[in-house]
């Protein structure tokens, strides 16, 4: 490596002790994947070494550029530099590799493992958050210092990935970096390991479109690295290319690198074998030979190799040290920003936050998807790191910002374009939405939220549940939630959704019944800080007469009463649009010389956080018949029912009519439900 400015013989050796610890860590457990660790050992070195901006002194260092290991399946390529760069991964812990309570389980995992920016394993993820993370970076230079010079913001940094053949096969990926390209998102590079090998064996069994070309499509600098003569990666090329990444900032950068998998195992290289199994004593001892290192040591490093890796810190150390001057002098000349800044990093709302929201008079009926658009919109004065958009279905989500601006890059010709903006167009790319919004989410800096109808939630589900996993504070905003949908038909009127979605764990789903509740939703939703789902009607609901109902604070309890009568013999509990349903059942029994209780359960979740004298005030078990009324199947409603209660539920999917139509058809009418309750009293 001669040829390489600043590269020793110790950087060589600290390479193939990584390749090497990376095979010795899968045959201790047994499992696992090898290969690709091995042949990414010295991207990974190299990038943590000489390109990675990073302190492994302080994992959160607000300056750091973000590394992404979207082939989570290949989690030794990251632990291994982790361990090499001292940030608290030992020996130790790469021999615990896959096992009970250790830090490095099989996949990354943000917030267990120090150093892991995300959980990667689910392919193409890592790709898609990344996208969201780079358009969070420009976000927040826009909150923080735009009027900066390219590239001369303290918070300028870049956003890097190594992806595998599987993330690029991902749709996901295709539709985030299509956006990517649109946005101009220069701070974003991506390295696609090319090894043409998958659990398989070839990837064009299924894969042989031209990748580059496809990137270079969507408005990307691509730079293909060929491989070595010996099939190792060329490291020398990949310097370059890697240099010529940083310096490309009007355009996100595709290194497309070729490697051969398991290199240079004799026998298990270039094969699907060795994606995703342990190599064999006899394998990995042959390879060592063909590394130079002793085949008899098992889990070796020795100190000088290590001492030199840890040199990082130390050059780690004075780019912290030249960035925190530099910080000093800009809160000196931007004392308001830097405020601004202190509040953001500490995730704290200033007083009166929610001052703007508005308080929904009675007598005006209004769809809880235009409630949630005024809130939003209230929330956006006060607070500036608040933004977000839609699924290109902004009017009918009602996402958009109004006088935010669309964000989109200063090159753009569209009417509005602010590459600060705070109206996020997504396009048609539900998943790729749902994964953003965690990028940014995780990037730390900034609130964002995203909008599609609620059936398509589907589309989403995997970017949803690794937001729940990461426990980070994305929130999905799911309208047209119901067969209240109406003309559009079965394909658009969610039935199995609601309880879906609240079979993830980690996910609240909030489904608010007027106005009122959507508001104080949607305060709870921002203090809260967790992954969150709000469904929200098309249809026009009435607002509840507060003077007549419980004040809808109540909301943040997950579920309250919302309108009792003294001796009632049953409880209704609702939610969304079937609680004003709830309302006037009541008022037709109460006709008729019976009373019951209504309850309103707008989150399942929160109600199940409350204690349990709360809940045996709202549910006592002296009130033995139960009712829900939820316009969806009656899964997951009989722990609060029990098995003598009555689901009026939905078990089949709707059809094309008018609301009103399909309610009375499919038995979400008063008459209906009040005949039930009274057989069954």
């Amino acid at each position: 490596m001669s040829s390489m400015s600043g590269w020793s013989e110790l950087d060589d050796r600290a390479v193939a002790y990584a390749r090497a610890l990376a095979a010795d860590a899968v045959q201790k457990v047994g499992n696992g994947h090898p290969g690709t660790a091995m042949s990414l050992a010295p991207v990974a070195y190299n990038l943590f070494q000489r390109h990675l901006v990073h302190d492994p002194s302080d994992a959160q260092w607000l300056g750091r550029d973000r590394f992404i290991l979207s082939c989570g399946h290949s989690s030794l390529t990251l632990y291994i530099q982790l361990y090499l760069s001292g940030y608290g991964l030992e020996l130790k812990d790469l021999q615990e590799f896959r096992t009970w309570g250790s830090l490095t389980p099989g996949h990354p995992e943000y917030g267990h493992t120090v150093g892991v920016e995300m959980t990667t394993g689910p392919l193409g993820q890592g790709v898609a958050t990344a996208v969201g993370m780079a358009m969070a970076a420009r976000y927040e230079r826009g909150l923080l210092d735009p009027d900066a010079p390219a590239g001369a913001s303290l918070f300028d940094h870049s956003i890097w990935v190594i992806c595998s053949d599987g993330d690029l096969q991902e749709g996901v990926s295709a539709e985030a970096s299509s956006l990517a390209g649109t946005q101009e998102l220069g701070a974003l590079n991506l390295i696609y390991d090319d090894n043409r090998i998958s659990i398989e064996g070839d990837t064009h069994n299924a894969f042989t479109e031209d990748v580059s070309a496809r990137y270079r499509a969507y408005g990307w600098h691509v730079i293909d690295v060929a491989a070595a003569a010996n099939g190792n990666v060329d490291l020398v090329a990949l310097d370059a290319a890697m240099v010529a990444a940083k310096k490309e900032t009007n355009k996100p950068t595709l290194i497309r690198m070729k490697s051969v998998i398991a290199w240079p195992a004799p026998h298990a290289q270039g094969t699907a074998g060795s994606h995703g199994s342990a190599l064999g004593d006899e394998e990995i001892a042959a390879t060592k030979v063909a590394l130079g290192l002793n085949p008899q040591e098992i889990f070796a490093m020795p100190t000088q190799v290590l001492e030199h890796a840890r040199q990082v810190k130390v050059r780690g150390a004075q780019l912290r040290a030249d960035w925190d001057a530099r910080f000093t002098q800009w809160e000196t000349t931007h004392p308001e920003k830097a405020l601004l800044l202190s509040r953001l990093r500490t995730k704290e709302l200033p007083a009166g936050w929610d001052s703007q929201i508005p308080v929904f008079a009675p007598g005006k009926d209004v769809a809880t998807r235009a409630a949630s658009g005024q809130v939003i919109n209230a929330i956006a004065k006060t607070l500036p790191e608040f933004w977000g958009g839609s699924a290109d279905l902004a009017g009918s989500n009602n996402t958009s910002i109004e006088g935010g601006g669309s964000f989109l890059p200063a090159t753009s010709a569209i009417k509005g374009a602010n590459p600060y903006g705070r109206v996020i167009h997504f396009g048609i790319r539900e998943h790729a939405m749902g994964s953003i919004l965690n990028g940014i989410a995780i990037h730390g800096l900034s609130r964002s939220f995203g909008g599609t109808f609620a059936v398509f939630s589907d589309y989403m589900r995997g970017a949803v549940r690794l937001a729940a996993l990461m426990n980070v504070a994305s929130t999905f905003v799911w309208t047209h939630d119901s067969i209240g949908v109406g003309e559009d038909g079965p394909t658009h009127q969610p039935i199995e959704h609601f309880a879906a979605l609240r079979a993830i764990p980690g996910l609240d789903v909030v489904r608010p019944g007027d106005a009122n509740e959507v508001a104080e939703s949607w305060k709870k939703i921002l203090l809260r800080g967790r992954a969150t789902g709000i469904l929200l009607s098309r249809q026009n609901l009435p607002v509840f007469d507060r003077t007549d109902c419980s004040p809808a604070s109540g909301t943040a309890n997950g579920a309250y009463i919302l309108k009792d009568s003294e001796g009632a013999q049953a409880i209704l509990i609702a939610t969304g649009s079937e609680v004003s349903l709830a309302l006037e059942v009541q008022k037709s029994l109460a006709a008729e010389g019976i009373a019951v209780r209504v309850v309103s359960a707008p989150c399942l979740e929160w109600f199940a956080e409350q204690d349990q004298a709360y809940k045996d005030s709202v549910l006592p078990k002296s009130i033995a018949l139960k009712v829900s009324i939820e316009v969806g199947i009656a899964q997951g409603w009989r722990e609060l029912i029990g098995d003598a209660g009555i689901a009026i539920s939905l078990e089949h999917y709707g059809a094309s009519a008018d609301a009103k139509k399909l309610f009375n058809e499919f038995g979400f009418s008063v008459e209906a439900i009040t005949t039930k309750i009274k057989a069954a009293l």
